[in-house]
């Protein structure tokens, strides 16, 4: 049985084989602390790792120790103060109920955590997103970002003897074998034929005809074994399949992000709506190395902004969701074609709309939004279900890369996401 040891280092002499061990073994406390530093993090602020502190409490190690009872003998050296049967009295500081250490006591407050861990970007991610998977990921389209692969560059003399191409080869060698014995072969015809001359004009007894009969006969003897000495397969001959390594750009995405910024969207649901975009963003970067933000804020009519003014801006008035969808169609025929891009669309809102414009979302969206996105999620922030929600329900089934959920707490957030975007056959967070 063969045994493979991982012994690389992973900065500062830290091995790689300890590191997987601890996040193994703390894998709770480390999700629960990556779950909490997301809240002050912005949707594009995944480019660092993340410092998170555990409780020394979870830390503790199990030791051995001798148990209470049997007979012990114990030599102290050096004892000049106490005898067998002295009481001796219990130490100040620790379990004696007094600090060892300045300052008094605090009445409140677990103290501060006493070991901070960094996580890197990718081992950030991966507590993240361990269970998930895309649903329908279909990448289609080339982008700028590149990844690298060997593709086929014609014939080189040089390679593996895998790579060899018999068929290039051998047409090399007979070319080569026909170069180099043109001449020679010229120079045999003539002298056969030369030959052929001076035995048909051989008289009997002329010495000197046998003579150069005999001579030219040697140097077509000497002219044919100089032709058989070309070899009939050189090194200089051999063609092996070249491949480069050329680059590859990968595939990107778009993710619109909708939200109702009404007045009855107050920072509370917006803060929800902040949460879940950002869990999108960070998944979909797993996946793809370009990705476009589009955020679309709408009220009584839609516009596209900036993050600051899309999770900030507050308005009053109505709600007309359709309008929202309806700029998101404009812009994907204008920026971002289906054919070239991944589109995601990703909408928050706490369902109040106006009544008669409903079954127009559910219009829009199914007729013109569901045929060019990947997936799109719909994310109600508020408990009451609304006409808005009732007419979304109608599109599941006939939809397979729409879903839709409610969250109206922060720690709803996390399993809702979970939720919409598990592995096919993982458990509902």
């Amino acid at each position: 049985m063969q045994r493979i040891i991982d012994r690389r280092l992973a900065g500062r002499n830290k091995s790689i084989g300890n590191r997987e061990r601890f996040l193994r073994r703390h894998k709770a406390q480390i999700r629960e602390a990556v779950r909490r530093a997301i809240d002050g993090r912005g949707i594009r602020d995944v480019e660092r790792g993340e410092d998170i502190r555990i409780p020394k409490k979870d830390l503790h190690e199990p030791i051995f120790g001798h148990g209470p009872g049997g007979v012990r003998e114990i030599v102290h050296p050096g004892n000049q103060e106490y005898v067998r049967g002295d009481r001796i009295e219990r130490p100040k500081g620790g379990a004696g109920g007094q600090g060892a250490g300045p300052g008094q006591a605090g009445s409140q407050g677990e103290g501060e955590d006493d070991f901070v861990f960094a996580l890197s970007k990718e081992e950030f991610m991966q507590v993240f997103f361990e269970d998930l998977a895309l649903p329908h990921l279909v990448r289609t389209q080339l982008a700028e970002v590149p990844e690298w692969r060997y593709q086929r560059a014609g014939f080189s003399s040089d390679g593996t003897p895998n790579n060899l191409h018999v068929v290039r080869s051998m047409r090399g060698a007979l070319g080569r074998r026909i170069a180099l014995g043109a001449g020679s072969r010229r120079r045999l015809h003539e002298m056969q034929a030369r030959l052929a001359e001076l035995q048909a004009a051989l008289r009997p007894g002329d010495a000197v005809a046998q003579a150069q009969i005999d001579e030219l006969a040697e140097q077509i003897a000497a002219l044919r074994a100089r032709i058989e000495r070309i070899p009939y397969l050189d090194p200089i001959d051999l063609r092996y399949r070249s491949r480069i390594r050329v680059a590859v750009p990968t595939s990107k995405a778009v993710m619109f992000c909708l939200m109702d910024v009404s007045g009855s969207m107050d920072e509370g649901r917006k803060e929800l709506s902040k949460r879940f975009f950002i869990l999108l963003y960070l998944f979909l970067t797993r996946h793809y190395e370009r990705i476009e933000l589009v955020f679309i804020r709408h009220h009584t009519q839609a516009a596209e902004v900036d993050e600051d003014e899309f999770f900030h801006a507050r308005e009053t008035g109505g709600t007309v969701v359709s309008s929202a969808l309806v700029l998101m169609e404009e812009i994907i025929r204008a920026r971002y074609a289906p054919g070239e891009w991944n589109i995601y669309g990703a909408q928050a809102s706490d369902g109040d709309n106006w009544h008669h414009d409903s079954g127009r979302c559910r219009e829009l969206l199914g007729d013109k939004l569901l045929p060019l996105v990947r997936y799109f999620a719909y994310v109600q922030v508020a408990e009451e279900e609304q006409n808005l929600w009732e007419e979304y329900a109608r599109l599941l089934d006939a939809h397979r890369h729409f879903a839709m959920r409610k969250a109206t707490e922060p720690g709803q957030i996390y399993p809702v996401f979970r939720d919409l975007f598990r592995k096919q056959g993982a458990p509902a967070a």
